[in-house]
């Protein structure tokens, strides 16, 4: 029998999803079963998957215990060196600059140099996240960028964080910014592009269209020249949605790829320049409206250093 006590970042969320996170070794199929079969009860009662487990609620399980894995993580949090660019940090949120080639999450290749680990790390280490007094949340992100990309990335240090941040991106009362170098000189010095975008999720790979289509997105782009040089451009760009390779894709559609950017853009000259990732940068957040825990957060910006955007020295 395994008893779980929940506490503040447990709480408000369904017995089945409470379930899942704590016991990743227990199938989905066999956690309803034993939910329905009472072998797993809360308060010494039955429960429902739907039930929303309170703090100090006490969830009981009859299953075997290879269904209980302990945190293995303790050793990899203790010998990690952090090496994080913090931006900004207070109790609930961290928002770090990750640089370009920094995955932000392991990989399928279990890739254990990532910007989550070293954050998990660093809250270990300063005694702010203790896996062993967790059930099931770990500090995670909100928002991620590609390896390639670099830039602010907002990370949750406890559940109700993590859920208010969450409504502040799905509700889009975050503005994302970003700074990128692209070949050719846009004619409109500022414009909002809107066309339609396709995921090939096999090959990771999208195409944008001009109209609209069973299977493609809407998707909404802005953007303002900052400075020229020769043929090519610093743009700053708003994303008003947030799509996968939305930016490079789009601005590539209307004649202008990023430069170094091998997918949607020809780039043998750009890495004979220098340009190894694609330049883009994510450079500045701004909040129109916390939510909830992160109300505080309402009108404030962050933007990374200057001296980190490895592109922008080129004008």
């Amino acid at each position: 029998m395994k008893e779980f006590i929940i506490n503040d970042n447990d709480a408000n969320q369904r017995l089945d999803k409470f379930m899942s996170k704590a016991c990743k070794n227990l199938p989905s199929s066999l956690l309803y079963k034993a939910i329905r079969t009472k072998k797993i009860k809360v308060n010494r009662k039955r429960a429902e998957p739907g039930t929303t487990l309170m703090p100090g609620d006490v969830v009981l399980c009859f299953l075997p215990p290879e269904f209980f894995s302990e945190n293995s993580e303790k050793d990899l949090f203790y010998t990690l060196k952090p090496a994080l660019d913090i931006v900004y940090e207070d109790e609930n949120i961290i928002i770090c600059d990750k640089r370009p080639g920094l995955l932000c999450h392991p990989d399928e290749e279990g890739e254990q140099n990532t910007l989550i680990e070293h954050i998990k790390a660093y809250l270990y280490q300063k005694g702010e996240y203790k896996p062993e007094q967790e059930n099931s949340f770990i500090p995670s992100l909100c928002n991620r960028i590609d390896r390639n990309t670099g830039g602010l990335v907002i990370a949750a240090k406890n559940a109700a964080a993590l859920r208010d941040m969450n409504e502040i991106i799905r509700g889009r009362t975050v503005s994302k910014y970003y700074l990128c170098a692209v070949h050719g000189v846009p004619e409109k010095k500022e414009a909002t592009l809107t066309a339609y975008l396709y995921k090939d999720k096999k090959n990771n790979v999208v195409t944008v269209y001009d109209k609209p289509k069973q299977g493609r997105v809407k998707i909404v782009t802005g953007y303002k020249v900052l400075k020229a040089k020769d043929d090519s451009a610093l743009l700053e760009v708003r994303l008003y949605t947030g799509k996968t390779h939305q930016i490079r894709s789009h601005l590539s559609y209307v004649g202008h790829p990023l430069l170094g950017d091998g997918k949607y853009g020809i780039n043998r000259e750009d890495k004979k320049a220098g340009y190894k990732y694609q330049a883009l940068y994510s450079y500045k957040l701004v909040f129109d409206r916390g939510s909830g825990s992160l109300s505080y957060l309402t009108g404030k910006s962050f933007e990374a250093d200057q001296d980190n955007i490895w592109f922008y020295k080129d004008f």
